[in-house]
């Protein structure tokens, strides 16, 4: 490695020659303007992934299934190493496009078509790329713009994608870009799913009896007992998988604004989804051999410091099962969250009127939930019994 002389320090000018007419106030994020159809963003830093920090993901989150915990298991069941949680892969993906997709946005409205297509692993660098792929403009109100973001690892694999609409406010001109754009954007119109084959008989003694694929029914209803309150720790958190919006953990930034979204800062929504996740776990997906992915999910009140999130999931699919040598099948769950309700006592209270989706409410008379703060589908890989 080169060197070179140490650099002296130089005496500091005194504070009455500062010129301050050369005062900078760098912007980050993008406004309607900003966005193209078709246009690609480089997005920055990327982030290697150690196993201290997806073990410390995976319990901060409450995750049950092994193989996001255990090295031994996840390799008996034909993985190369521990797995990172899809949860942590997707909350890392989306806070490093922060910067350029959604730092100005006024609200994420929904996540579409969300797809894991490759494990990963500890020792993995992921980075990430969007592409614009509609922007719909009103006169004198936001605008909508759907992307599709992709995460990549240091062999340029493709281990993520996923499309995604943010509620985007006009400025009247196009701000100075921070970030590289116009990047190659390999898209993929037919996405393929790696999984693993079984290199030996895996332990049966490390997950419940009651989470295999032929425990599931098309209806089931699943009340997960334990909640979580969530505290100032999603301070931290936010940054941790790079998530640089300020309505996360800026104060005087969150209380200047009006409207639904002002007060205490926010809790990031992927954490929310993630401890949701999490919640569920035990009584779903502690046998699942991969998360396939998400659709049609949308983060419907938010959550701050101090509430209590619980979680519900409903059987909506149950596949037939893979041929062999996979010894699996394919679950579908509807996996809604709530706040400072337990899910019983939700289920007494809104019935049926749970699992109707919140944007749908208003075209059928019906209220929105205050308590509900998610929900989403999902699509699993859950291995059988026997």
């Amino acid at each position: 490695m080169p060197t070179i002389p140490y650099p002296p320090f130089k005496t500091v000018g005194a504070i009455h020659e500062l010129p301050l007419q050369q005062i900078k106030y760098p912007q980050y994020g993008r406004v309607l303007e900003d966005f193209e159809e078709g246009e690609v963003f480089c997005h920055p830093r990327g982030v290697t992934i150690t196993k201290g920090f997806a073990i410390e993901f995976a319990t901060t989150f409450m995750e049950t299934n092994p193989l996001y915990l255990n090295e031994e298991f996840a390799k008996a069941h034909g993985f190369k190493d521990l797995v990172v949680s899809p949860l942590m892969v997707m909350n890392i993906a989306l806070s490093l496009g922060v910067q350029n997709d959604s730092e100005k946005a006024i609200a994420n409205l929904g996540y579409y078509n969300v797809c894991f297509t490759k494990p990963v692993y500890p020792g993995d660098t992921l980075r990430s790329l969007t592409k614009v792929l509609k922007k719909q403009a009103k006169e004198g109100k936001p605008g909508i713009v759907t992307i599709r973001t992709i995460a990549l690892n240091q062999k340029n694999e493709l281990v993520l994608q996923y499309d995604r609409k943010i509620m985007v406010a006009a400025s009247g001109k196009k701000s100075n870009p921070t970030t590289v754009s116009g990047q190659p954007f390999p898209d993929t119109p037919t996405l393929t799913v790696e999984i693993p084959e079984f290199k030996s008989n895996p332990p049966k003694n490390l997950t419940g009896v009651g989470t295999y694929f032929e425990n599931f029914n098309v209806g089931d209803i699943i009340v997960h007992a334990n909640g979580r309150t969530i505290t100032d720790e999603h301070f931290p958190w936010t940054y941790r998988v790079m998530n640089t919006h300020p309505l996360h953990y800026d104060r005087l930034y969150s209380t200047a604004r009006t409207g639904a979204m002002s007060g205490e800062p926010i809790v990031y929504g992927g954490l929310v989804f993630a401890w949701l996740a999490g919640l569920a776990s035990r009584d779903t997906t502690e046998n699942a051999l991969m998360d396939f992915g998400y659709t049609e999910g949308y983060h419907t009140q938010p959550a701050v410091s101090g509430d209590t999130v619980y979680a519900i999931s409903r059987v909506l699919d149950v596949g037939a099962p893979l041929a062999a040598p996979i010894n699996a099948g394919v679950v579908t769950f509807q996996l809604i969250g709530l706040k400072n309700i337990r899910p019983k006592a939700a289920l007494e209270k809104y019935d049926v009127d749970l699992f109707i989706k919140e944007n749908n409410k208003k075209d059928l008379g019906k209220e929105k939930i205050p308590e509900k703060i998610f929900e989403i589908e999902r699509r699993v890989l859950i291995k059988k019994s026997a």
